[in-house]
Parts: C-alpha cells; sequence; structure tokens
C-alpha cells in the first residue's frame, strides 16, 4: 500500500494555518496544564526528599505521622543517644540532635494573611546532620541565647524576617541574626532556634524527634531498628531520614497530582472536539483531493493515515507550545500548605525528561482521539461520490 507522501499532509496544515494554530493553540493550554500539575507534583517531592539524607535516622514516636504530633522525653532520647553504630564528630560526640518542632503563625507578604511556619530546636549537631545548609547571611544563633536562623523562603515570604529583625512568639522577643539557604529543601521554609530556649519558651517538656547519623548506613539501620524495638522504654520508630520526608511529601502530591490530572483530562475534552471539528471541516472541503487521490491508486488505509497524521501534526505542535509555557514556570517561587503539618512550604515548579514525554504523548493521544473520525469518514467516501461532489 502507498503511503500518502509527508509534503502533503505538511502542506495542507500549511495551507490552513489559521484553523491549524487555532486548534494547536486550544490544545497547547490544555498540555499546559497537564505538564504544569505534573511539574508541581515533582516540585514538592524534589524538595522533601532533598530534605533528608541517606545516611541520617529520624525517629518520633510510634505511630506519629508528622513530628508535629510526636513526643519523646528526654529519657528516650538518652537511651538513643547510646545506641551504637551512631557516627561520632572529630571530638568523638555522637552525632545527635534532639529536636522540638513547633509551629508559629507569621504574616505574609503582600496579602497580610497569616500562616503556620515551622519552628525547629536545634544546634550545632544539627548543622553537621544537615550539609546542604549553610548560612548565608548574618551569623549562627549562639547556645542558650533568644537568637534564630531563617530558612531563605521564609525570608522571602513573611514580612519582618531580615537580619537584625525581632519575632514575638512564646511570650518571648527572638532576634534574628542569620538567613540559611538549605538548597531548595523543606528546611528552606523553616526558622531554627535553639533546642533547650524554644522548649523552655512553649512550656514543652518533650522532643518531637530526634535525629542522628550512622557510621555505616546499611549494616547499622537495621541494627539500631531492632534494639529500638526491642527495648520496652522505647516506643519509638525510626526511619530513614530520606525516607521520612518521601511519605511527608505523598500526600499534597497525590493529592495535586488527582486534582490536576481531572482538570486536564476535563479541558482536554474540549480540545478533542476542536480538533475533531476542524478535521471533520478539512475533509469536507477537500472532497475532490480525496477522490483524486484514490484515483491514483491511494488505497483507504492510506487515506486514513495521511489525515490521522494530519491530526498528530496539530497534536506535536500544541504539544510542543504547551510544553514551552510550561518550562517557563521552572523560574517560579511558589508556596502551599503540608498537610502532613499544617506548615508553608515553598518549592519550585520541576521538569524533568519523563514529565516532557508524558504531556507529550498526552498531546498525541488527544490529536488521535479528535482525528480518528475524520480520517475514518475521509478513507469510506466512494471515488466516485468524491469526484462528482468536485
Amino acid at each position: 500500500m502507498r503511503a500518502v507522501p509527508l509534503a502533503y499532509i505538511a502542506r495542507n496544515l500549511w495551507v490552513r494555518r489559521v484553523t491549524t494554530v487555532l486548534t494547536a493553540a486550544g490544545m497547547a493550554l490544555v498540555v499546559y496544564v497537564f505538564a504544569t500539575v505534573l511539574m508541581m507534583t515533582e516540585g514538592i517531592r524534589t524538595t522533601l526528599v532533598a530534605t533528608g539524607q541517606p545516611d541520617n535516622v529520624l525517629v518520633l514516636r510510634k505511630g506519629a505521622g508528622a513530628e508535629i504530633n510526636s513526643g519523646i522525653s528526654r529519657t528516650q532520647a538518652a537511651i538513643l543517644e547510646t545506641l551504637p553504630g551512631i557516627a561520632t564528630d572529630a571530638a568523638g560526640h555522637p552525632l545527635v540532635s534532639k529536636e522540638p518542632v513547633i509551629l508559629n503563625n507569621l504574616v505574609k507578604r503582600g496579602t497580610g494573611r497569616p500562616s503556620n511556619v515551622a519552628m525547629r530546636g536545634t544546634g550545632e549537631r544539627g548543622l553537621v546532620l544537615r550539609p546542604q545548609v549553610r548560612i548565608v547571611e548574618g551569623r549562627m544563633f549562639r547556645p542558650g541565647s533568644a537568637e534564630v536562623i531563617a530558612g531563605r523562603a521564609v525570608a522571602a515570604g513573611f514580612a519582618g524576617v531580615q537580619v537584625g529583625a525581632t519575632l514575638r512568639f512564646g511570650g518571648r522577643e527572638w532576634t534574628v541574626v542569620g538567613l540559611f539557604d538549605a538548597g531548595r529543601s523543606g528546611f528552606d521554609s523553616e526558622i531554627w532556634a535553639d533546642a533547650e530556649q524554644l522548649m523552655a519558651a512553649f512550656r514543652r517538656n518533650a522532643y518531637s524527634s530526634v535525629v542522628f547519623r550512622l557510621a555505616d548506613a546499611e549494616a547499622d539501620f537495621a541494627r539500631a531498628t531492632q534494639l529500638i524495638d526491642e527495648d520496652p522504654r522505647l516506643k519509638l520508630e525510626p526511619k530513614r531520614e530520606i525516607q521520612f520526608y518521601a511519605d511527608q511529601s505523598r500526600a499534597l502530591a497525590t493529592f495535586i497530582s488527582y486534582l490536576g490530572t481531572a482538570l486536564a483530562v476535563i479541558f482536554s475534552i474540549g480540545a478533542i472536539v476542536g480538533a475533531m471539528i476542524t478535521m471533520f471541516g478539512s475533509v469536507a472541503s477537500r472532497v475532490g483531493e480525496i477522490g483524486t487521490l484514490r484515483a491514483l491508486g491511494f488505497r483507504r488505509g492510506a487515506v486514513l493515515s495521511a489525515f490521522l497524521l494530519e491530526a498528530l501534526g496539530l497534536a506535536l505542535v500544541g504539544g510542543v507550545l504547551g510544553l514551552a509555557g510550561a518550562s517557563f514556570m521552572q523560574a517560579v517561587d511558589i508556596s502551599t500548605t503540608n498537610f502532613a503539618t499544617f506548615s508553608e512550604l515553598a518549592f519550585q515548579f520541576t521538569l524533568t525528561p519523563e514529565i516532557a514525554v508524558q504531556a507529550m504523548v498526552f498531546a498525541l493521544v488527544m490529536g488521535l482521539a479528535g482525528g480518528f473520525l475524520p480520517a475514518w469518514r475521509a478513507a469510506r467516501l466512494k471515488i466516485v461520490d468524491c469526484l462528482r461532489a468536485a
């Protein structure tokens, strides 16, 4: 079976360039929405996964899904410090950070509305355990003082958070002495203070979590987990830090993915109908050409393929335009409420090769769905009827 030349197909798209552009633009909008949703989901996942370190272990109260509803007593924290296999610093001290995590309201820039910000109590060892965190302005807070350092995203998104400013929470005045960059991880959306001072200000007697680094991430994790499970004093649950934050991202990312995909599918129905109308119009205006092609020996399958390729060409143009528009979203910083912690989480849209492929496949499926019936109609036309109509 001879195939209709691709040059003929491309020429027909060019001749009808106005309708081609309008139809492709409709598809581009749908692809833009679809790709943006996937980029948002990937951005949230990437931000939270980047928060954890593969050789760190985070311990919570058993059954607690997040740090804000966990509680670890001082006695339990002291026992965790003595576990074998914990890495030590240059001075021989175990790399363990006992951390309270508390939510506090701050006013957002622009809107003036309050939103939750996570306050983390930590210290020098907390910095060592998070190598992606670095002070970019000011200095680290002094142990035992009412000083705090703020993440890059908090400083950008909330009013009055800059070096030298004073924040009031927990019935005390706290001075912002530094800003830190956490490499676009979840820590960028937190404020850090001395753990003991934060607990005293909010009258807390228990830590939210204990984080420690293993000397051997593979061999020591199973041993540490077994020791924690077997100790009746420790009703605690250890997790690899990177896995904990991956789990934190799942609920929010899944919700956005389902909601956005549903909207994209609804919009795609309109794009498919638009492509179908365009292709039916093309068939109606080219009845004579179809008859000539059939008279020259092109079979029904060749005509069907030619019109399907035109529809796929429309979808390809729309897919490329929509994906190109979505790629600019990578320069946008956005924040939302993390369902696991009910605190503000800042992230960026993230475009990956997998998302680009999914978006283009989605566009081609729309083109195929919108072009099949018109192509089938064109292929079923009889030669005599076509030539008589011409």
